[in-house]
C-alpha cells in the first residue's frame, strides 16, 4: 500500500514536471503555426492585440507591480510611434530606429519619475495625467517632426522575398517575437528579486525603508521600465498600423488602456495579454451592437468585471493553480518509512523475553 502511494506521488511529480516543460513548447508551436493558417484580417487583429498587450504590460509594471498611479502610459506609446515614424521616413537603419524608440521614451520617463516618484496619491496621478494632455498639442506644434495634426505615416516591415511569407504574416511574426521577448524578460524580472522588492514597496513603503530598501529608487526604476516598454509598443504600433497622429496619445486612449489593465488583471502577465485583447476586440464588438452606445457598453463591461471578478479575467486561472499546489502539499505521505521499517524489523526479530527485560 505504501509502495503504491509512493509510486503515485512520484508519477504525479513527473507529470507536473513534464507539463511545465511541454507547456512553453506547445505555446511556441501554436504561435509559429497561427500566422500561417489564419486569413489576413485575423492576422492583423492578432498583431494589434500583441501591440496593446505590450502597452498594458508596461502599465502593469508601474501600477500592478509597483502600486504607483500612472495615467499617462499612452504618451510613451505615442512617443515611441513618433520616433519610429520619423526614423523610417528619414531612412534610418531599422535597428537604430528600434533602439531609439525604446531609449527616448525611457529617458523621458526617467525625467518624469525623478520628479514625480517623491509624490504620492493624487499628486503623482496629476503629473502623469499631464503627459497626454501636454503631448497632444505639443505633437501638433512640432509639425516639422510629427507632421502636425495630419500625423505621420511610415511603411516598413514588408516580408523579404526569401521568407516566402505575406506581409501580414511577416509582421505578425515580428510582433510575436519582439512582444514575446518583452513578456519573457518582464516575467523573469517581476518573479525575481526585483519583483519581490516591488511587492514590499507596494504594500508598505515604511516597512521597505526599515529593511534598507529605497522606495524612491524602485519607483523610479519601475516608471522608467514602464516607459521603455511603452516605447517598444510604440514601435510595434507603427509596424502594424503604419500611421500615427496626435490622437494616438490622447487622454481618452490612456483611460481605455487603464481599463484594459484592470479588466485583464493587475500584477499579472497573463492579464496583460487579456487586457490587450479587451482593448482591441471589445470596441469592435460594441460597434457591431450599436456604434452610438460604444462608450456606454464598454463602461458596462468594466463594471460587470469589477463586481464579478475584482482581480480581473486573469483571476479565473488562479484557483486552478492554488488547487494544484494544495494537492501537491497534501499528497499522502508513505505509511512506512525506511527507518520505521528497520526499527520494526529489529523489534520483530527480538525475542519477547528480551523486550520485557528478561535475560
Amino acid at each position: 500500500m505504501a509502495g503504491a502511494r509512493m509510486t503515485t506521488a512520484a508519477l504525479s511529480d513527473r507529470q507536473r514536471s513534464w507539463l511545465r516543460r511541454a507547456g512553453p513548447l506547445l505555446l511556441v508551436v501554436v504561435l509559429v503555426v497561427v500566422p500561417l493558417v489564419f486569413p489576413e484580417s485575423v492576422n492583423e487583429t492578432i498583431a494589434r492585440i500583441g501591440v496593446f498587450a505590450v502597452a498594458v504590460l508596461g502599465l502593469n509594471v508601474v501600477m500592478g507591480y509597483a502600486g504607483q498611479v500612472s495615467l499617462g502610459q499612452i504618451f510613451f506609446l505615442g512617443l515611441g510611434a513618433y520616433v519610429t515614424a520619423y526614423g523610417v521616413s528619414n531612412d534610418w537603419n531599422i535597428v537604430v530606429v528600434f533602439v531609439l524608440a525604446c531609449l527616448i521614451p525611457a529617458f523621458v520617463g526617467l525625467l518624469v519619475a525623478l520628479a514625480a516618484a517623491r509624490l504620492g496619491g493624487l499628486a503623482i496621478a496629476m503629473v502623469t495625467v499631464a503627459l497626454p494632455i501636454v503631448g497632444v498639442p505639443l505633437a501638433k506644434r512640432l509639425s516639422e517632426f510629427t507632421g502636425g495634426s495630419q500625423g505621420l505615416s511610415a511603411r516598413f516591415g514588408d516580408a523579404p522575398e526569401w521568407s516566402g511569407l505575406y506581409d501580414d504574416q511577416w509582421r505578425l511574426y515580428l510582433v510575436l517575437a519582439i512582444g514575446g521577448a518583452v513578456f519573457l524578460l518582464t516575467r523573469n524580472l517581476v518573479r525575481g528579486k526585483y519583483g519581490r522588492v516591488l511587492g514590499i514597496v507596494k504594500k508598505n513603503e515604511n516597512v521597505a525603508s526599515s529593511v534598507g530598501i529605497s522606495p524612491y529608487r524602485y519607483k523610479v526604476l519601475a516608471f522608467t521600465l514602464a516607459s521603455l516598454i511603452g516605447g517598444v509598443s510604440g514601435f510595434l504600433y507603427m509596424l502594424v498600423i503604419q500611421y500615427t497622429s496626435p490622437e494616438t496619445m490622447s487622454f481618452g486612449h490612456s483611460i481605455q488602456l487603464l481599463a484594459a489593465m484592470v479588466i485583464g488583471g493587475a500584477a499579472s502577465i497573463v492579464g496583460s495579454v487579456l487586457g490587450g485583447a479587451y482593448y482591441v476586440l471589445v470596441p469592435q464588438l460594441t460597434n457591431l451592437v450599436d456604434p452610438s452606445l460604444t462608450a456606454l457598453l464598454q463602461g458596462a463591461v468594466l463594471l460587470v468585471v469589477l463586481f464579478v471578478l475584482p482581480g480581473g479575467l486573469a483571476s479565473l486561472a488562479r484557483p486552478l493553480g492554488r488547487g494544484r499546489r494544495s494537492r501537491a502539499r497534501h499528497d499522502p505521505a508513505p505509511l512506512i518509512t525506511p527507518s520505521a521499517t528497520t526499527k520494526s524489523g529489529s523489534a520483530a526479530d527480538t525475542p519477547e523475553t528480551e523486550r520485557q527485560g528478561h535475560p
